[in-house]
């Protein structure tokens, strides 16, 4: 297989939809002229995170748009040749009482490759939106692909689905915020700064693939994000990283050879033993 360059990128995104797409270009260029062919934009890069409270203190909820829509299409054609993962929120516009999801897709100029339902929302996000119900891996025109929703990287099983499920890539699309009680000074030595790289490096070492990671930065309502996008190499370290403030992390991958060479000697996804696992009734608080 041809080398992939793959970007994940941190910059923050508001309910401005015009603006939104500027960012969206102008990071798509940059990826671009780094010889990027998939590109991991960060969850609610469409429309601004999931809910925020207007100086009302009313909830004010993300566009709903649809994945057939203009919207859609729009980023389509800016990605062309490019495969583009980006988060929206996903609903009919004509019916607002209808039930809405946290959502990635996947696209290129050729269409939409593939859609994730964010599963696991914390927060009490489910005020607002509804728990996709299904985990699945696609191809796309760089590789077979799965996609994860912020809250989603915290469940290994989850990535370890999508692994099973043949995914070479996982990229997680996130607005992951800095500790609500306890924030620390600098971005970088708070300790959900420290939680979303370990899950990050996490889902690369036991599956023996490849994580990107993009998440917003700057703030929105109440929330602080982190940024912090990167990427993980199958063996767990991160090769490439942004900091706090908006930006691309950028590498290029064999992703053929770099998941034989990982799955050769110590492997958690080719060794598992699937016969031996039981699964209890999860914990109720």
């Amino acid at each position: 297989m041809t080398p992939l360059t793959i970007a994940a990128a941190a910059a923050p995104f508001t309910r401005d939809m015009e603006a939104c797409f500027a960012t969206i270009e102008r990071l798509l260029q940059d990826a671009r002229a780094a010889g990027a062919g998939l590109v991991v934009l960060p969850e609610a890069a469409l429309g601004g995170y999931v809910e925020t409270l207007s100086g009302e203190g009313e909830m004010d909820p993300p566009p709903a748009l649809d994945p057939d829509g203009p919207q859609l299409r729009r980023l389509m054609e800016l990605a062309g040749d490019t495969v583009v993962c980006v988060g929206f929120c996903e609903g009919d516009p004509a019916d607002p009482d209808g039930p809405a999801y946290n959502v990635a897709a996947c696209v290129s100029g050729d269409g939409l490759h593939g859609l994730h339902r964010k599963v696991h929302l914390p927060l009490r996000e489910d005020r607002v939106t509804t728990a996709g119900s299904s985990l699945a891996a696609f191809d796309t025109p760089v590789g077979r692909i799965g996609m994860l929703i912020c809250y989603d990287k915290a469940f290994p099983e989850a990535a370890r689905t999508l692994a099973l499920d043949g995914a070479q890539v996982i990229c997680t699309m996130s607005a992951w915020p800095c500790s609500a009680t306890n924030a620390a000074p600098e971005l970088t030595d708070d300790r959900q700064w420290r939680r979303a790289e370990l899950w990050d490096r996490a889902r690369a070492a036991e599956n023996s693939l490849v994580v990107a990671s993009a998440n917003q930065t700057g703030s929105f309502g109440s929330l602080r994000f982190l940024g912090g996008a990167r990427i993980v190499e199958p063996g767990g370290d991160v090769v490439a990283q942004t900091g706090t403030t908006p930006g691309l992390a950028v590498h290029t991958f064999d992703l053929d050879a770099a998941l034989t060479r990982a799955r050769r000697a110590l492997s958690p996804i080719r060794d598992l033993r699937p016969d031996t696992y039981r699964v209890a009734e999860p914990l109720r608080a």
